[in-house]
């Protein structure tokens, strides 16, 4: 069910009933997880490659070796000798092993650790090949044809941060609803109307100076049109700079960097001298310390550049060495550092960082030593709260769309379970991205959703229900910190009991259960878990 068609209904559930102790007049006002705001402070760090990873060389299917080579003799990674592909899984049968590049240990220490996570295949229906064109679907959350004004992140934050900008920054929310380090706002943070969910900075002392250099405050009042409308809006926009510049820089003055950790600065092999230079560590390294310093910023966009491999993506007598190398090793080393930097400061359960990039490449190589504009491409993944491996076969070498890999896992698939499993998104947040569609086929990569996460001296956690609105079954999800048994009771919209299941014994942990809807008639009902003296609530929809 649609949000449109369910807030319809609404006004035929407001009458004076009571379920428990909440009178269903408020209960539009108050539906928790379902319609609820996401309560809690996990943070998405967003990795941008910008110029469309080569993914056959990052992740090579060992199984397929010789298909592989005869495609890209020429940029292929060796299969033996000093810097041979790496064997990122010994426990898998070989059809499903991969091979990492050399230049990413870091990735595969992540990996060991279950600190790191490979989707393979990932893209969307007849992918477009064109930088910019390319970049904006994965930002704008829609198919090949959509042309979305806004991005999946920004409608996501506009929803669960009602009233912005003219109610922020506010005591609750101090702090830029996201960032992007650059000179301009992308398409991901851009809302349906008005001024982006987000603000674009080089670093938090930069943004600052170059804000308090203006000397003067916007105007307030503007001519009644359509240039004082333009005019309005440019206004609003330096305001919030002003105000945000204030406070980013008290952040990163109170926030630190573990004086352990060493951001890798230069790729230490041999590469063409402008691939030398680290460019993601200083972006990371200032995340880390913002988040130290206590901002509460729920997303933010970096961005590393080069990944345009058309010539020259390997060296000459080298194809292990080279820019692509390098890329590849700016990016797993700087995110092993990063995961070190929060996890010496207590943060790293907080962070999910993911990579992003609007193509893969070719499967055969050109005479350039490089490779062209393809379609589908594998996603990295990092945090300590993954649930760790590969998801996703191989891409077949032997089953090709015009020379591309085939992708075989929709981007939004894993982004709607970053809003809702990750973030703790509502159904309501997860349709105001456009990723309602999405919901029962997200994908299985978090260990301890939202909402699951221990909560000291509670032997019992919040649950859900998913698929919500729901036809014919739901999946009552929670946790317990303890074993014990739990009662399940489903009221309807009335406070009658219409449904009962006892499970004795049940270990701790994470639970799953099963709920058939076939008695239940269309409408709104309370799922309540009760364990012991702890009691939890999930509202479900029927919708037949």
């Amino acid at each position: 069910m649609k949000r449109r068609s369910f807030v319809k209904t609404l006004p035929l559930i407001t009458a004076p009933a009571f379920v428990g102790n909440i009178p269903l007049r408020l209960m539009a006002g108050t539906l928790g997880y379902f319609f609820g705001p996401v309560n809690n402070d996990r943070v998405v760090v967003i990795i941008q490659l910008a110029g469309g990873n080569d993914g056959l060389n990052a992740v090579i299917p060992i199984a397929q070796y010789d298909t592989y080579y005869n495609y890209r003799s020429n940029i292929a990674i060796p299969q033996d000798g000093e810097r041979m592909y790496i064997d990122l899984d010994e426990n898998f049968p070989l059809d499903q092993k991969v091979g990492i590049h050399p230049d990413m240990t870091g990735f595969k220490d992540l990996y060991d650790l279950k600190h790191a996570m490979l989707v393979q295949n990932v893209g969307y229906e007849n992918m477009n090949m064109s930088h910019f064109r390319g970049r904006d679907i994965w930002f704008n959350g829609g198919d090949y044809n959509n042309y979305y004004p806004s991005g999946w992140a920004g409608r996501f934050l506009e929803h669960i941060y009602p009233g912005y900008p003219d109610d922020y920054p506010n005591p609750q929310m101090p702090d830029p609803l996201a960032l992007e380090f650059g000179y301009t706002i992308s398409l991901l943070y851009q809302r349906d109307t008005g001024i982006p969910a987000g603000l674009a900075i080089k670093d938090p002392a930069g943004f600052y100076s170059l804000i308090n250099a203006t000397g003067i405050e916007p105007p307030t009042t503007f001519p009644d049109s359509h240039a004082g409308e333009e005019m309005a809006y440019i206004a609003g926009l330096e305001l919030k700079s002003n105000q945000y510049a204030l406070r980013l820089n008290d952040v990163y003055a109170k926030g630190i960097n573990s004086p352990n950790v060493e951001y890798p600065q230069t790729y230490p092999y041999n590469a063409p001298p402008e691939f030398i230079n680290n460019p993601l560590s200083d972006q990371l390294k200032i995340v880390a310390r913002l988040l130290s310093g206590g901002i509460k910023t729920r997303f933010f966009l970096v961005r590393i550049d080069g990944w345009d491999t058309h010539a020259g993506q390997v060296l000459q007598n080298d194809p292990t060495m080279g820019a692509h190398a390098a890329l590849l090793y700016h990016l797993t080393s700087t995110a092993k550092a990063f995961q070190q930097d929060l996890a010496d400061q207590g943060m790293d359960d907080r962070v999910l960082t993911m990579t992003t990039s609007e193509f893969g490449r070719r499967v055969y190589s050109n005479d350039s030593l490089g490779t062209d504009h393809g379609k589908a491409a594998p996603v990295f993944l990092f945090g300590t709260q993954l649930k760790g491996g590969v998801i996703g076969d191989p891409p077949n070498l032997n089953d090709l769309n015009n020379g591309n890999l085939k992708y075989l896992i929709d981007y939004r698939q894993l982004y709607t379970s970053v809003l809702f499993d990750w973030l703790g998104a509502t159904y309501d947040a997860i349709e105001a991205a456009y990723f309602e569609d999405f919901i029962e086929s997200r994908l299985d990569i978090i260990n301890i959703p939202t909402g699951l996460s221990d909560q000291a001296g509670k032997n019992f956690i919040e649950p859900f229900c998913y698929p919500n609105p729901a036809s014919d079954h739901t999946i009552i999800r929670f946790r317990l910190n303890g074993s014990a048994q739990a009662n399940i009771l489903v009221l309807d919209s009335g406070g009658k009991l219409v449904e009962q299941i006892v499970y004795s014994g049940i270990a701790s942990g994470q639970q799953e259960k099963r709920l058939n809807l076939d008695g239940l008639k269309k409408g709104l009902y309370l799922v309540t878990i009760k364990s012991g003296a702890a009691t939890g609530t999930c509202k479900l929809i029927v919708n037949k």
